[in-house]
């Protein structure tokens, strides 16, 4: 017996994602009309017919796009989570989020609970580690997913990543330092052997090969009592050491506390610059200087680009790295700038 025509091979008669051909089913003003005539006519040609009682029982689920962050207590990832769903929100869209704290089993976990629930998308900032499971099942399925922040997968011609331009942001800090009068520059923060802290760490490492000035990094967790802890291991093993670039600005706002409960105040003995520039760096004191990353307008062009390959079959480049801007304030210039 000849099988029944279904929605995916619609959508691969017309050339056009899963999601376009529900729109167009549901006769959705998003869709373009060429794009709509090509779905029709694929339908046409291949002799689908539309089951609108089961399509009611879907309904729910066809405007649901699916959000996995890896760590949703950082600010950075907060602020990007919040701005996508309301982006999303504006078009019609509702979004699931979901914390994998940093954990591959939950992120896969959360990925298939999100996909047996009939989400049309997803965009996934993955957590570090193994994540095979996770992208190969996506994989499977067809659905559009956007790899956001963090490379998880290098299959970027299936899962388009978009990303900061990390590298010229580390040199940009460096360069800035060294201009204030800074020697012996250190790296903080950041865990060993991850692809994100060699992103952050390689225009700070070009600038000092540059100025043949030796490396000193004090890796680990991208989190407040790190920055603390990095402090005391500065002051008591690396006295010559005048400024830090760090990995993130919660590195960086626990290496001030950590200097002001020595008793070094930071900005002109010792200059620091953090990265993101999440709210807090200009509301500490000394204000923090920080490679400025625009997370809210990165969260609404990945929304974009998602709803693009969603409604319009237009798949995202496989990667793209969006420019950072070095935000220079006190915690680099001196607390009398």
């Amino acid at each position: 017996m000849k099988r029944r025509p279904t929605i995916m091979d619609v959508a691969a008669r017309a050339g056009v994602s899963k999601s376009t051909v529900s729109l167009v089913l549901q006769g959705s003003a998003q869709v373009k009309p060429e794009t709509r005539a090509s779905v029709q006519r694929a339908m046409a040609e291949i002799g689908y017919v539309y089951n609108r009682a089961a399509a009611n029982l879907r309904s729910a689920s066809v405007g649901l796009v699916g959000l996995v962050i890896n760590d949703l207590r950082n600010p950075f990832f907060t602020e990007f989570a919040t701005t996508l769903q309301m982006t999303l929100a504006s078009h019609g869209y509702a979004t699931v989020i979901a914390n994998a704290d940093e954990d591959p089993a939950l992120q896969a976990k959360l990925v298939g609970s999100m996909i047996e629930h009939g989400v049309a998308a997803l965009v996934i900032s993955p957590v570090y580690g193994e994540g095979s499971e996770t992208f190969d099942r996506l994989a499977r399925t067809g659905l559009p997913v956007c790899q956001v922040l963090r490379k998880g997968d290098e299959r970027t011609d299936l899962f388009p990543f978009a990303s900061f331009d990390y590298a010229a942001g580390s040199a940009a800090a460096t360069r800035h330092l060294t201009e204030q009068g800074a020697r012996n520059i250190a790296f903080v923060g950041g865990l060993p052997g991850r692809a994100i802290t060699r992103e952050r760490k390689s225009g700070w490492r070009e600038v000092l090969k540059a100025e043949g000035v030796a490396e000193i990094a004090l890796h680990g967790k991208s989190s407040r009592a790190f920055g603390m802890q990095a402090a005391e291991v500065l002051l008591a093993e690396h006295p010559d050491v005048d400024a830090a670039v760090c990995f993130n600005d919660l590195v960086a706002l626990g290496l001030i506390s950590g200097f002001a409960r020595a008793g070094r105040p930071v900005g002109d003995g010792f200059r620091v610059v953090g990265f993101d520039d999440i709210e807090e760096a200009a509301q500490s004191w000394p204000p923090l200087s920080s490679v400025a990353c625009d997370i809210a307008g990165f969260a609404r062009d990945t929304a974009d680009r998602l709803l693009n390959w969603m409604v319009e079959g237009q798949r995202p480049a496989p990667e793209l790295r969006s420019p950072v801007q070095l935000i220079a304030r006190a915690s680099s210039l001196g607390v009398d700038e």
